[in-house]
């Protein structure tokens, strides 16, 4: 009887024990099998990479390996449907990994440099299949790219649509005329006659423009892919499927200033420069075109608009271009606004940074557009542009950044690092000297908006003062009294101090370091004296078509401080006081 039940306690175990087996070779097979199946797609997929970058070194294809099309997407080789592959961003074809090779051998891309026809205009270049949804065909304006294959045309210049049926009575006659945005892209067949150009003078230019119409502004795009949510990549592939390739730039390789030369080039006076990024790749812009007057390039200069893809964004949102690109309206809807906008011009202002007790050392000279500022504002962008440049991939999203510089602003509220300002600054505008009271920041402005949106001069409207304007060779001067003080007057429960308007400002640090930044490139400074003096003026586009701050829509100052300026009136400047603060001879 013992032995009976020692040989079913024996089997028991021993069943029990296979169990236990069996349960951790399958835990094991359950952790590690996805493991190695996630190493070796990292494995493919970095191999990938290092192909693809190879490949389009190679090709004069702009192409771009996507694991999964956002549509129903068929191969131009091999007419099968593909949900990875790769895709050109410039002439739109698209092919599986099996068929690249062969795509990239047997079909052209976009020609930004071809002869005309023999009468002068362009034909069409058609590209079968993988058309726009909601395409519509030119000839029986029924909907095209509606059957599941690879099917109809498009033509990448005009962007026209066609059946396939319907494509020969458009090819008896009809020629390319670039399509709607025909104003604003440089043709392939101009290129081709100004480098046969013998003398490559401006009137040569214009002679060469009047083919392309009276109305022909081209525009660049410069794109900075560093910039906002990381939207400057795709971007820059809808501006290249509707422009010229030629004409849009990524500014992660290759310098606004070398960008530019293209407007050499141009007829003089008709460029236009499209910069998609925040206010400081506008400024990155705008240097370079003071390096063009420099080299003696004036009449080259083009006119500069913004889309905005930054944090603050506050020279796009004087401008009418909105504080913030989020994809909400379609890029041909950014083109359009372009061919809407307004000339207006912009001073521009030079900061020289003179270090106490270095005077034989190279003074800091800054270009500033928007404005200059000591004080809590400058604290907080410091520790956010050191947190920043530290972990880079934390700040990817605006929401965030947001967060960050209210956290940093609630922790001065609490440690109050720039009181006493007032003790170790003093100000002089146009040679006079301000008695300050008890602040903790100077902010010298140039243009309508401040901290994101904010109307920082005009406050909350219960004081009258003097507007702002973007041409009048005047800076606006307040103060704050902390970074409490600067919260209440963004949410519009405070003002600021109304310090006065200048045509030049000097502040002098006496004594300590203190966080400084000109148009959110901030740094800290000891002792030191900054003068702000009128630099040049910039021709800008303004967009009135849409108000950008809803409290102001019947505002008339509004208009005169956000980029439709009337010409600037000669005449002496005058100062305004805020309760407590007085001006002393």
């Amino acid at each position: 009887m013992e032995t009976e039940e020692e040989g079913v306690s024996a089997q028991f175990n021993t069943s029990g024990a296979r169990e236990e087996w069996t349960l951790l070779i399958w835990t094991s097979l359950a952790v590690l099998v996805p493991v190695i199946i996630t190493l070796w797609c990292s494995v493919k997929r970095s191999k990938r990479q290092v192909y693809m970058k190879y490949f389009v070194r190679k090709s004069k294809h702009g192409w771009h390996y996507t694991d999964l099309f956002n549509k129903p997407t068929y191969c131009c080789v091999c007419s099968q449907h593909i949900l990875q592959g790769a895709f050109c961003d410039c002439c739109g074809i698209c092919a599986d990994e099996q068929c690249l090779r062969r795509a990239d051998r047997t079909m052209l891309c976009k020609e930004i440099m071809s002869p005309p026809q023999a009468d002068g205009t362009l034909t069409h270049r058609w590209v079968r299949g993988n058309v726009p949804l909601c395409s519509y065909c030119a000839v029986c304006k029924q909907q095209c790219g509606t059957q599941p294959k690879l099917c109809d045309y498009r033509c990448v210049w005009c962007q026209t649509t066609v059946h396939e049926d319907c494509k020969v009575s458009l090819e008896e006659g009809e020629r390319c005329d670039l399509g709607e945005f025909h104003c604003l892209i440089i043709p392939p067949h101009y290129l081709h006659n100004v480098n046969k150009l013998r003398r490559r003078q401006p009137d040569e230019y214009s002679k060469l423009a009047v083919a392309c119409g009276e109305d022909w502004t081209p525009v660049l795009v410069l794109a900075n892919t560093r910039s906002g949510n990381n939207m400057g990549e795709a971007l820059l592939r809808e501006f290249r499927t509707l422009l010229n390739p030629v004409q849009v730039f990524d500014l992660s390789e290759l310098p606004p200033s070398k960008a530019l030369q293209l407007c050499t080039l141009l007829p003089p006076g008709r460029v236009r420069v499209l910069v998609c990024g925040g206010d400081g790749t506008v400024g990155w812009v705008l240097d370079a075109i003071d390096t063009m007057k420099l080299k003696g390039q004036d009449q080259f200069i083009p006119r500069v608009t913004v889309l905005p893809l930054g944090t603050g964004n506050d020279l796009s949102n004087s401008l009418g271009w909105g504080a913030g690109y989020a994809g909400e309206i379609p890029v041909e809807q950014v083109l359009r606004n372009i061919l809407d906008a307004e000339v207006v011009k912009m001073d521009r202002w030079k900061v020289q940074v003179v270090s106490k007790g270095h005077f034989l050392r190279k003074p800091k000279v800054l270009s500033m557009n928007n404005y200059f500022s000591v004080g809590p504002d400058a604290l907080m962008a410091l520790n956010f542009h050191t947190h920043r440049e530290n972990t880079p991939s934390f700040f990817s999203s605006r929401i965030i950044n947001k967060a960050v510089y209210f956290l940093y602003g609630t922790k001065d509220c609490l440690v109050q690092e720039c009181k006493d300002l007032d003790k170790r600054i003093e100000l002089e505008m146009d040679g006079e000297r301000v008695a300050l009271p008890s602040l903790e920041g100077i902010i010298v402005c140039n243009i309508g908006y401040w901290g994101g949106g904010c109307r920082l001069w005009e406050g909350m409207g219960d004081e009258p003062c003097p507007p702002t304007r973007l041409d009048d060779g005047l800076l606006e001067v307040v103060g704050v009294y902390g970074s409490f003080h600067c919260a209440q007057i963004q949410v519009k429960l405070a003002n600021p101090v109304r310090l006065g308007q200048a045509h030049t400002v000097r502040l002098v640090l006496k004594s300590s370091r203190m966080p400084m930044q000109v148009d959110g490139e901030p740094w800290a400074q000891g002792p030191c004296t900054i003068t702000i003096t009128h630099k040049t003026q910039a021709l800008m586009l303004y967009h009135s078509a849409e108000q950008t701050d809803d409290d102001d829509d019947d505002d008339s100052s509004a208009s005169d401080g956000e980029g439709r300026p009337p010409a600037p009136q000669p005449g002496p400047h005058h100062h305004t006081r805020g309760d407590k603060a007085e001006a002393t001879a």
